[in-house]
């Protein structure tokens, strides 16, 4: 259904027109470079990108991932007005666990989730391409390692000159 229109913006405000006719009008925005903002009022009343789908189904689908994926996908649901304006990078980022693995999406929500306030899809997918969800991981467990007495490599006097190796 895609349409060319023609589109006219003065200093103050910005219409579209479909063959001479107008089919709105709106106060121009200024701000920052591609920002946008949707009139629920505009949108048809079937407006969906997912009809299948639900921020309730998205929220239980991270929820099987992990914790962190699930807070992930919360904060892109919470920084639209509009739900449906967050499908598409919902289902972006969840589809992540299918090229890498559910494990690495988590982990990788985690390390998002540490560095950075409001993490997007680009954040988490650079961070999965880099490895950096890997390298996370092993630091964590390791120093739970350092810090577990209960195994220790202990080499005795004689590695260390109190005695002789050799016979």
């Amino acid at each position: 259904m895609r349409k060319k229109v023609d589109v006219r913006y003065t200093k103050g405000s910005i219409e579209v027109y479909y063959k001479g006719n107008r089919i709105c009008s709106h106060k121009r925005l200024y701000g920052r470079r591609g920002q946008y903002s949707t009139i629920p009022e505009h949108m048809p009343a079937n407006h969906q990108l997912y009809r299948e789908w639900d921020k309730a189904r998205f929220l239980k689908w991270a929820s099987g991932i992990g914790e962190s994926t699930r807070q992930v996908i919360q904060g892109l649901f919470d920084s639209y007005r509009i739900e449906e304006q967050a499908y598409k990078g919902c289902l972006s980022l969840l589809k992540l666990a299918d090229k890498y693995t559910p494990k690495r999406l988590e982990q990788a929500c985690k390390v998002a989730l540490e560095h950075i306030p409001n993490p997007r899809y680009k954040n988490i997918r650079l961070i999965l391409e880099a490895g950096n969800d890997k390298a996370a991981a092993p630091l964590s467990q390791s120093s739970e390692t350092a810090h577990d007495e209960s195994y220790a490599l202990v080499r005795g006097a004689s590695y260390y000159g109190g005695g002789s190796h050799e016979k």
